[in-house]
């Protein structure tokens, strides 16, 4: 067994390892959100950039601002910031270690977080923090300065808390000392995630200085971009199997499947990495492989996630081996999610339905349910709601996106078919059980959620829909009403 770190790394075998010492690289991009997705996506782009000999004045130095940031901080600082990434076919299980982090600010050192925003050194500020991360209401999908932690950093200019104050206050600074904003990349899947990202960064500015919010939209640069890989949460199983696979000890490996995909807008105000070295397509438009990502896959997780909750299902390929579940996850994206999305260039979008369906079905990665059900209040508003939107502006068909609704519903619950506790997964989870006990009998109160529904939960197409779908599940319980909805 070798623990991993920078002295140890000759002794691996069978292991790609960078070529490239810890020395040869240079602060350029700082991350907020060093969890999983990070480390199996845009630090996997750089270090196979920095292993051609290229960009290497664009190393990461990690950032958060939650209590789970300083866990990451502590499992990664001790192995010097190192990752071991296995990557998982059905037949294929080959591990690579990274190194493209130079370093970590652990979430109380908030001082040094803003001094490194300052410096002229870092040109990108790149995040992900989920879908939910991004203080928008769900209804509008425009960013809300009333949720708590906004007001509180419009109280406290110079010390803010939330990735978005921090990033506003250190733009301030720079433009304060005449230095150039630096680039705000947002690696989290949400539509148009480079506005959203803005809206954020100079909503919160804009409570303090209007100046400096007009002065960050017309000079920071905020690319959108679509980014792919599915990336399980870190267990000890994954610990145990690094180990025993590769007799590699790593405090927090990243499982991950072998497809990895970015697609960005060439958009960014102080230079970036040559990144279509490694992989990366750039293109002057994402929107429609925004689109396509968020819907077909994106959709057909929150489609797969419920009725497999429910049957106590505990993985996704099992979850895709259900005929039942199958059979729903075939009808509601063939007919209702997949009639929604524009043409892809260069993507034909039978064949991409086909690697998704390939991907989800994927043994070795391990991909959990619960992951797919968590944080429904944020993911359903913004995969399944303007799905719904648009085929009723279209005025087509919604029973399928109806029948996900009140799938999710019923998993809010609390309870699955056989009366296993279903864990809590969403911070709204209180309001959602309570809701959900109370449209047991009358339907149409779960779609009273006007910041997750809007005017989709005031449609009367809708709601009819939703009400005989939710009293079926309840009626028959979720096989039968998934066999008698779309069979086998």
């Amino acid at each position: 067994m070798t623990k991993l770190n920078r002295a140890n790394l000759p002794s691996l075998k069978g292991v790609a390892v960078p070529n490239y010492h810890a020395a040869d690289l240079s602060p350029g991009i700082l991350h907020f959100g060093l969890g999983n997705f990070h480390r199996a996506h845009q630090a996997v782009y750089l270090d196979s950039l920095f292993n051609m000999g290229k960009g290497r004045d664009w190393g990461v130095i990690g950032a958060g601002v939650r209590p789970a940031d300083r866990a990451m901080h502590d499992a990664l600082r001790p192995q010097d910031w190192l990752t071991t990434v296995v990557e998982q076919e059905a037949n294929v299980s080959r591990a690579r270690v990274t190194g493209a982090m130079v370093g970590m600010i652990p979430p109380e050192d908030r001082s040094r977080i803003v001094r490194q925003l300052a410096d002229p050194a870092i040109r990108i500020v790149s995040v992900t923090v989920t879908e939910g991360g991004y203080f928008i209401d769900p209804a509008t999908g425009q960013f809300n300065p009333d949720f708590p932690e906004i007001a509180a950093d419009g109280k406290h200019p110079d010390d803010p808390h939330t990735v978005f104050g921090l990033i506003a206050l250190g733009l301030g600074k720079r433009r304060g000392a005449g230095v150039r904003p630096f680039t705000v990349m947002s690696c989290d899947n949400i539509p148009h995630n480079g506005v959203v990202a803005r809206n954020a960064v100079a909503g919160v500015a804009r409570l303090w200085d209007r100046g400096l919010a007009d002065w960050i939209a017309a000079n920071a640069a905020f690319p959108n971009g679509m980014v792919d890989r599915i990336t399980p949460a870190t267990t000890d199983r994954e610990r145990k199997l690094c180990a025993q696979d590769f007799g590699i000890e790593d405090n927090w490996p990243v499982y991950c499947e072998e497809f990895i995909q970015w697609v960005l807008e060439d958009t960014f105000c102080n230079g970036r990495p040559e990144l279509e070295a490694a992989g990366v397509q750039f293109v002057p438009d994402v929107t429609p492989f925004e689109f396509m990502k968020i819907r077909i896959l994106n959709g057909g997780h929150a489609a797969i996630a419920y009725p497999a909750s429910l049957l106590d299902i505990h993985f996704v390929h099992d979850a895709m081996n259900h005929p039942l579940v199958a059979a729903f996850f075939a009808r509601i994206e063939r007919e209702e999610i997949m009639p929604t999305v524009p043409p892809v260039p260069g993507v034909v979008l039978d064949d991409y339905y086909r690697l998704i369906h390939r991907r989800f079905s994927n043994p070795k990665i391990g991909d959990t349910v619960p992951r797919l059900a968590f944080d429904g209040s944020n993911r359903q508003p913004k995969f399944i709601v303007p799905v719904a939107r648009d085929r009723l502006t279209a005025g087509g068909s919604i029973s399928s996106l109806a029948f996900e609704s009140a799938l999710w519903c019923r998993h809010c619950f609390g309870k699955s078919e056989s009366g296993r506790d279903i864990t809590a997964g969403d911070p709204m989870w209180p309001r959602l059980t309570e809701l959900a006990a109370r449209a047991k009998a009358d339907p149409p109160v779960w779609l009273s959620m006007d910041d997750v529904y809007g005017d989709v939960g005031r449609s009367e197409v809708f709601r009819k829909a939703f009400t005989k779908s939710l009293t079926d599940i309840w009626s028959k319980g979720t096989a039968k009403a998934l066999a008698d909805f779309a069979g086998a």
